[in-house]
């Protein structure tokens, strides 16, 4: 998939901003500026204080146990924990170009060093007077006309018979013949910057011992920047380790909540939660897939993945879909999870074109984790669905119920360019795909996703206009 923003949207969990997002997309990393902390703009701080009055005013009657246990969790969901996974990728992010500039400085630093090893056997051979540059550039002139005779070439080039010749007369002619005697000319105008042995020794020496300062300075500074990023994902987890207990909590006090819009909020602020923690986990496995071609959503397998999210519900039969692909929402009663084993070739009465697993979607896309999340829930997926926006298509061929009604479970498309209630834009390229968590009372979906501009694998947001997407269900 890819999904690129025209405005900056909150990543895994709150409003944490991302300048911009990528399912797909991989870039150079260069040594960059410190990030900064960013001021939250009056719309955004707006948006916190009305959506935390909307959740207040759903836990009316609640006992204040309860409501302040889902008002702190929605808090860490939504305020601590994505401020705390900036502030961690900000610190390992600058201990890695702090780590980086270090190790290329100790590189240049035994390049000089080695310098300085031959140049002395240099010295120790033929002494410290020896006219390196003169050799170097009759040498080159042997070279450069591809095994000519050593004085048919310096007699086409400049009318002369011997080294020494050569290079006093390419030294006061201002050009010679374009041709490939380039490297002769070139080698030449070294000579006017050259030292002799020993100056050159004196001037090695001298570089090394500003590298071995450098050196040791940026080792420093790359050991405090690795122990600051070490500080911050302590910060983060501790903050995660406090929202899983928050949730664990919530989960046994849900029989408590006596009104619908009381158990609608609890069961969001929950799920965000729980995305949240698959993130944790996915960053904790070494089984994720790993693709170098991250700007491309599908690509060949090269790797298998074993991972699973989190333990899904208990397995409920699901009755027999009736694959009517323009379906309203009839035929949306099935149970989630499915009862399509994990790989599955065949479920649901049709092809699911699952035949290497996720091996074939490149790490951290969105399509890699909308298989992942069909497979943890037990429903039918492929392995080649394609780009996001190819979902939808794909599916239908293969005999999936495709229609516009959203379920939970369900992997929702996003059309190549299309707009989000003018929040966003799917990439034009590649579209977006994500799976629905939940279908809230007031019609938006609760979805999760992946992509390379998410700050976290997978994210989650909230989308209103449900009713404008296509949606692959079994």
């Amino acid at each position: 998939m890819s999904r690129k923003m025209t405005r900056q949207v909150r990543p895994i969990v709150g409003l944490m901003l991302a300048s911009a997002m990528f399912c797909a997309g991989g870039v150079a990393v260069v040594a960059a500026p410190a990030p900064q902390a960013h001021a939250v703009s009056m719309s955004e701080y707006q948006a916190k204080v009305s959506n935390h009055a909307k959740l207040k005013s759903q836990l009316a009657g609640v006992s204040s146990d309860l409501a302040d246990t889902i008002l702190q969790l929605a808090d860490l969901n939504d305020n601590q924990i994505p401020a705390a996974v900036e502030a961690a990728e900000s610190a390992q992010q600058a201990a890695e170009q702090a780590q980086s500039l270090a190790e290329a400085t100790t590189q240049r630093l035994q390049a000089a060093q080695q310098d300085k090893a031959n140049l002395e056997e240099q010295i120790k051979q033929t002494g410290s007077d020896y006219d390196d540059a003169k050799a170097a550039v009759a040498q080159l002139a042997r070279e450069s006309f591809h095994g000519s005779s050593t004085s048919d070439v310096l007699d086409f080039v400049t009318d002369s018979t011997t080294a020494d010749d050569f290079v006093n007369k390419m030294q006061s002619q201002a050009a010679v013949t374009r041709s490939e005697s380039n490297a002769a000319t070139d080698a030449a105008n070294e000579l006017n910057t050259s030292m002799n042995r020993k100056d050159r020794l004196g001037a090695i020496e001298q570089k090394i011992t500003q590298l071995k300062e450098q050196a040791d300075q940026q080792a420093a500074s790359a050991q405090q920047a690795a122990s600051e990023a070490s500080i911050k994902q302590t910060a983060l987890q501790k903050l995660r380790d406090e929202g899983t207990a928050k949730r664990e909590k919530l989960e046994s006090q849900k029989s408590q909540l006596t009104t619908q819009s009381a158990k609608e909020a609890a069961d969001i602020v929950a799920m965000k939660s729980q995305i949240d923690s698959w993130n944790n986990q996915y960053n904790n496995s070494n089984n994720a897939a790993v693709n170098p071609n991250n700007n491309q959503q599908q690509s060949r397998p090269n790797n298998n993945t074993n991972y699973n999210p989190a333990p899904a519900p208990a397995p409920a039969p699901a009755p027999t879909p009736n694959n009517n692909n323009s379906g309203g929402a009839s035929g949306m009663n099935y149970a989630v999870p499915g009862n399509c084993p994990a790989g599955s070739g065949y479920c649901y009465g049709h092809n699911t074109g699952n035949t290497v697993g996720g091996a074939a979607y490149p790490s951290r896309q969105c399509t890699l984790w909308a298989y992942l999340r069909r497979s943890q829930l037990s429903l039918p997926v492929g392995s080649y669905m394609g780009n996001g926006a190819d979902w939808a298509n794909t599916a239908r061929g293969l005999g999936y119920l495709v229609n516009n009604t959203p379920h939970v479970g369900a992997a929702m498309v996003f059309a190549r360019g299309q707009s989000v209630g003018g929040h966003w834009t799917a990439d034009w390229q590649y579209g977006h795909v994500a799976v629905v968590e939940r279908v809230n009372a007031d019609g938006s979906v609760l979805i999760s996703e992946g992509g390379t501009g998410f700050a976290t694998f997978p994210a989650w947001e909230t989308i209103s206009n449900a009713g404008a997407y296509q949606y692959v269900h079994y």
